[in-house]
């Protein structure tokens, strides 16, 4: 398996020559990297349980994303953003890989206490085929959300108004990240840069169960996570070679709670395999009434 396939840096790395923008968008996959690699630890968790616990199977699986404003990373994450917008979205539907308009499919997802309930929209994320491949979920999407709001519809305008060819350009992307850099940096101090990950299991039978990972900081998450990952190799729960990881050689499977453990440090809300309406943050209806 190369690594290549699951970094897939060749789309980001290219188009800046410049050290030290080289350097920030080294640093800028080093976050979203570390968030994938625990997001798909979290989901390799819920399905290992629900084949343990349920009488299904798993069925769906979806990843949903949010970070306040650029969640501290600046003109980075704006470049990577705007090409993601120019790349069709990959998911599964029963088994069928699918493609999809980029930041399209809009969900209201609940993010559980201090984050609440944010809208999040498709994208081409890595973890969606490691996901399908690895842990053989039928259907899985990703999904990724920011704030403040208007946000997502400068990003849904982005992709309606500019050609997927002019979106794949790097020159053309790197004037646009140039050009909003300023405006976004204005906003980045009053929206902060709380980061949330939620990953929602459906099987057949019924069973639906949710993992939450909320932080305050999106930069101190990923240095407490990238720890756990290194602490997980010191102490021998991975095994030679390149490997998502999901896949028991990446992460053994009994060193998977520690892990997520250790990396929820300094969390705001930290839940794993719990039925959504226990970690959503509206009242539910229970008839007649009765409301939890």
């Amino acid at each position: 398996m190369r690594l290549q396939q699951f970094l897939k840096l060749d789309y980001a790395m290219s188009f800046l020559r410049s050290e030290k923008l080289y350097l920030l968008l080294c640093c800028f996959w080093i976050l979203i990297l570390t968030d994938i690699c625990y997001m798909t630890v979290m989901a390799a968790e819920l399905v290992r349980v629900a084949r343990n616990e349920s009488k299904g199977e798993p069925e769906r699986l979806r990843f949903s994303y949010y970070t306040a404003g650029t969640g501290g990373a600046g003109p980075t994450i704006l470049a990577t953003s705007f090409l993601l917008l120019g790349e069709e979205v990959v998911a599964y539907n029963k088994g069928e890989e699918i493609t999809l308009e980029p930041y399209s499919g809009m969900l209201s997802v609940d993010f559980g206490k201090g984050i609440g309930r944010k809208d999040v929209f498709l994208l081409n994320l890595p973890e969606v085929r490691s996901a399908r491949e690895v842990l053989g979920v039928p259907t899985v999407s990703a999904r990724f959300g920011t704030a403040p709001f208007f946000w997502n519809w400068g990003m849904v305008t982005m992709q309606r108004l500019f050609p997927a060819e002019y979106l794949r350009d790097r020159s053309k992307v790197q004037q646009l990240v140039q050009l909003f850099d300023p405006v976004v940096r204005a906003f980045d101090g009053i929206a902060g840069e709380r980061v949330s990950m939620r990953v929602d299991l459906e099987c057949t039978d019924g069973r639906n169960t949710v993992g939450i990972f909320s932080h305050r900081r999106l930069s101190v998450s990923v240095g407490t996570a990238i720890a756990a990952f290194v602490l997980a190799v010191l102490e021998g729960a991975t095994q030679p070679g390149v490997w998502f990881p999901e896949e028991p050689e990446g992460i053994a499977i009994e060193a998977r709670e520690v892990l997520l453990k250790r990396a929820s440090q300094g969390t705001i809300n930290f839940v794993m395999n719990k039925a959504p309406w226990m970690v959503e943050t509206e009242p539910k209806e229970l008839g007649l009434g009765i409301y939890i």
